[in-house]
């Protein structure tokens, strides 16, 4: 075997096993070892949704349960914390058809939210204006059937619960 070839294919082969070892992954570095768990209060609600406040707390809670990084308590003894406030609910037309009919929406959500360290009494993030969209269609397309304004809220909210808890226990 030729040198220079012996050294083309082991550095090809290092380049492929390296290039395969680099899989999205995530750990809790970024998390302080004494926070084992975590409450999430009843979000406020500052719009006329009626229950979009409970449904966002439950659907952070769920996302925490599932995620079992800080197991969810009731606040008094909890490590930390999860405070929100739905601050924009908003739902609007977003493509209309051939025949200039609505047919797509978006439902828009903002919240602001707050993890704090309640042993060491400290703001580990806060985002006073998290906004998510889903976009929904009211008519059937090929492939799609029609979903309505309750399947884009609840698209948004899942999108909200899973930024709170990626940014509150992964760390990169």
């Amino acid at each position: 075997m030729n040198p220079r070839t012996g050294w083309l294919s082991i550095l090809l082969t290092g380049t492929a096993v390296l290039a395969g070892s680099c899989a999205y992954t995530t750990n809790t570095a970024l998390l302080p070892s004494h926070l084992k768990t975590v409450a999430v209060p009843v979000f406020e609600n500052a719009t006329t949704e009626y229950t979009l406040e409970q449904q966002l707390t439950d659907a952070v809670i769920q996302r925490f349960v599932a995620d079992n990084h800080l197991r969810v308590v009731d606040e008094r003894s909890a490590n930390a914390v999860v405070r929100g406030k739905v601050i924009l609910y908003k739902n609007a037309v977003f493509g209309f058809s051939a025949q200039n009919q609505a047919q797509e929406y978006r439902v828009t959500i903002g919240v602001s939210v707050v993890f704090k360290d309640q042993v060491k009494n400290r703001e580990i993030w806060s985002e006073p204006n998290l906004l998510k969209t889903a976009n929904y269609y009211v008519q059937a397309l090929p492939g799609q059937t029609p979903k309505t304004e309750l399947d884009g809220r609840q698209e948004a909210i899942t999108k909200i619960a899973d930024e709170i808890l990626s940014r509150s226990v992964e760390g990169w």
